[in-house]
């Protein structure tokens, strides 16, 4: 036998939580996936620019942005396509995306770079957490969610993002006449946000009782959206409006 030293074993990755009455319930897990240099070097050369460091302390987005402007965040941005194609076509909102996943992070700051774009800012965060602590109540003209986690397994449902105290949480950062907007490709996924989202009090589905619309304008179709309909999956989006 070898008398080299057994592998070290790596210690699996740690979920953030989102809180649900005394619950704690997983709503990801870290999965990084490859991180490229190119990445790498968005971190280190691009975040300066577009990132904003969670601090856990209420943010004066007006000075982040150097303007006052109605405001969008979307949550899990995944590569940034979606976002990045907001910043290039609603130039008089600013942007915030918030993400967990590192290489699209990377990968959107390189697209921000390249587009020179002034109205986009990113999180590389836990999405609850930035919301509870950095973002003022009743100050959002928009929250996007588009194509989170279904963890479509039976015994996952519980870690889905969207439950009864997110949405109340949602609701609490949107203005007056805010608009909470989320896609899937799971309908499951979206039974259970019209379960939660119509029981919600302070949002009105725009189309009616556990209705959806067809892709706005303002929402390009991703991959992730493509994907799914190769497999068969239909698409639902979902329309809330702050009342």
């Amino acid at each position: 036998m070898s008398g080299s030293e057994p592998p070290k074993k790596t210690a699996p990755p740690k979920p953030f939580t989102v809180t649900e009455g005394h619950r704690q319930i997983r709503s990801f897990v870290l999965r990084q996936g490859r991180f490229s240099p190119a990445q790498q070097r968005a971190f280190e050369q691009q975040w300066a620019r577009f990132g904003i460091d969670y601090t856990g302390q209420p943010r004066d987005f007006d000075a982040v942005f150097g303007r006052s402007a109605p405001r969008i965040v979307e949550i899990g941005f995944g590569n940034g396509e979606a976002l990045r194609f907001a910043g290039q076509h609603d130039k008089d909102r600013d942007l915030i995306g918030i993400e967990v996943h590192a290489p699209g992070v990377g990968r959107l700051l390189n697209a921000l770079a390249a587009d020179d774009a002034h109205n986009v800012r990113v999180y590389h965060h836990d999405a609850v957490e930035v919301l509870a602590n950095e973002v003022a109540d009743g100050s959002l003209d928009e929250i996007r969610i588009y194509f989170p986690d279904p963890w479509h397994k039976k015994r996952h449902n519980k870690r889905r993002l969207v439950q009864p105290a997110f949405a109340a949480l949602l609701v609490r950062k949107l203005a007056p006449g805010g608009r909470l907007h989320l896609a899937t490709d799971w309908h499951d996924y979206a039974e259970q946000m019209w379960d939660v989202l119509d029981a919600t009090a302070g949002i009105v589905n725009r189309a009616g009782e556990r209705g959806s619309v067809p892709r706005p304008d303002w929402r390009p179709q991703t991959h992730f959206e493509t994907r799914g309909q190769k497999l068969g999956h239909g698409v639902w989006d979902l329309l809330y409006d702050r009342c």
